[in-house]
């Protein structure tokens, strides 16, 4: 009998331990929350969320764009894992918000996780294939991917992403900046040439050092 007792003991605090780690840690700095299944003190917390925005904003659809943009000034700010949070939230809010994927591509992209990024990138453009500047960023993860690589298919996507972002958006310099860079990885010159001084007459600045003196040599 006491032997049985134990063991019901044992179970009893072995039913605690998994309970009390039944949280899947770490998800709000994965995008999506890494579509894991949150636990219930998580999903507590997600519902006391949206009923805060539901109570400071109109819909959901403008919350999400007001989270989105905060997660953008810690993204530029270079704080990665707050930048991530807010999108995630946004997500919460709004899971059809192209610029929420777009955001979490960019931190995956920070992270030098180059082909997770690109297929989020493809998400936010299947959603909204008019944004330049995503079209942009997707060919540096693109390019990134190049470099380690050495795939020559690699940086003609890049390139067919950076002529996408300048037919959409003519005045993006650092678009035209990304193709100086990009063709400057080619013997023949000519095209990285055009696109340099096309680059300059928006800003000179959108070209690297580095890439105009190999251009212009």
């Amino acid at each position: 009998m006491k032997a049985k007792i134990q063991y019901l003991c044992l179970l009893l605090f072995a039913g605690c331990s998994a309970s009390s780690q039944s949280c899947p840690e770490g998800i709000n700095l994965l995008p999506m929350y890494a579509r894991a299944q949150k636990c219930p003190e998580q999903v507590q917390a997600d519902k006391e969320f949206l009923a805060e925005c539901d109570e400071q904003f109109p819909n959901r659809v403008l919350a999400s764009q007001h989270h989105a943009n905060k997660g953008w000034e810690y993204f530029e700010q270079r704080q990665i894992d707050p930048a991530i949070k807010r999108f995630n939230q946004a997500w919460l809010l709004d899971s059809t918000n192209a610029v929420v994927y777009w955001g979490f591509a960019s931190v995956l992209g920070r992270r030098q996780q180059y082909r997770a990024s690109v297929s989020l990138f493809k998400k936010s453009l299947a959603m909204n294939p008019k944004e330049a500047n995503a079209w942009r960023d997707m060919a540096v993860s693109y390019g990134q991917m190049f470099f380690q690589t050495k795939d020559i298919a690699l940086l003609h996507k890049s390139i067919d992403a950076l002529k996408t972002c300048v037919k959409l958006d003519p005045q993006n310099a650092l678009g035209y900046g990304g193709l100086v860079g990009a063709y400057a990885y080619f013997v023949q010159k000519d095209s990285a040439r055009k696109y340099l001084a096309i680059a300059d007459r928006l800003n000179p600045s959108a070209v690297n050092p580095e890439v105009r003196k190999t251009v212009t040599e």
